[in-house]
């Protein structure tokens, strides 16, 4: 079963960076996309950034040049960089990895989520 294991998070003040990285481990044979949604109170879940594995990447339009997402693909790591953060981008930040198995069936899978406040 494969497993994301989240790090990064915490507060911040407006204005200040803060960097998640997601790792995944069990059983995989590729990861298609990785990237991270985010879910604020009262709201819905949100795309924020995802990354294929041919480096294409796709940005939610309210975080574009102010967040950065890379991929590790020998680590099958995540990372994305929070730059100018703003009290807006305040939720819970999510990693997603969809791929394949070494038993050629396909997954989806999600962290448990890392909590992001930004506040002066």
């Amino acid at each position: 079963q494969v497993q994301l294991v989240e790090s990064g998070g915490g507060l911040a003040q407006p204005g200040e960076s803060l960097r998640l990285s997601c790792t995944a481990s069990g059983g995989i044979l590729s990861i298609d996309r990785m990237g991270y949604y985010r879910q604020a109170p009262g709201k819905r879940l949100e795309l924020v950034a995802e990354a294929t594995s041919d480096t294409i990447t796709n940005y939610a339009d309210s975080v574009k040049g102010r967040f950065t997402i890379s991929r590790n693909n020998s680590q099958n790591t995540v990372y994305l960089q929070l730059n100018s953060l703003k009290p807006e981008d305040t939720a819970v930040y999510k990693c997603n990895a969809i791929g394949t198995l070494v038993t050629h069936q396909p997954f989806t899978s999600w962290a448990q989520g890392t909590q992001v406040t930004v506040s002066s």
